[in-house]
């Protein structure tokens, strides 16, 4: 019956020497992270803030109104053109002859069937001309990103958040050093 005893009694020594050693250890590594952490750099860039406030989408977005300038002028006589034709009709439908008040029908109908189709092709091409523009956009500011984080000695740089201290947001950085690359390039 000694036996048992003495071996229960090593368990429970030689488990408070080793819980001992872990809260030891815990302490030592508790001291160590804060040093550690110190050398650890990250920054944050607001990815929309890029794509609205950088040069280079500025300029991509000058383009894209100029490209499409004529083809929204386009849509907006066509609509002129159908508010005409509504308020005709609604002013001098009655005084009309029926044959030409089915004419002015038949016109506004085919009116408003070319407006929305060519509508629709102007949103699609202006949403794929929009996409091309801000995936260049993107590409710049994802080498600046890369500079800025290889020149300041960043470990982690994060796009995406859902909150961030102030004091580690690079964006204005960011938008410097895009606005500096594309005055700089031809």
């Amino acid at each position: 019956m000694v036996i048992p005893k003495i071996k229960e009694y090593r368990i429970k020594k030689y488990s408070i020497k080793n819980r001992l050693l872990w809260a030891a250890s815990i302490f030592m590594l508790a001291l160590c992270l804060p040093a550690g952490a110190q050398d650890f750099r990250v920054g944050v860039v607001d990815t929309e803030r890029v794509l609205r406030e950088s040069a280079p989408a500025l300029k991509a977005e000058k383009r894209i109104e100029q490209e499409f300038k004529t083809r929204d002028a386009e849509i907006k006589a066509l609509s002129k053109q159908i508010k005409d034709i509504q308020t005709l009709l609604e002013k001098e439908g009655v005084t009309l002859s029926e044959s030409e008040r089915r004419n002015k029908e038949r016109e506004l109908a085919n009116l408003n069937m070319n407006m929305q189709r060519t509508q629709r092709e102007f949103n699609e091409d202006l949403n794929l001309r929009k996409h091309e523009e801000l995936s260049i956009v993107l590409e710049i500011a994802n080498k600046a990103i890369k500079a800025i984080a290889e020149s300041e000695k960043y470990d982690l740089i994060l796009q995406e958040k859902v909150y961030h201290n102030p004091k580690i947001d690079i964006t204005e950085k960011v938008l410097q050093y895009m606005a500096l690359e594309k005055s700089a390039a031809p």
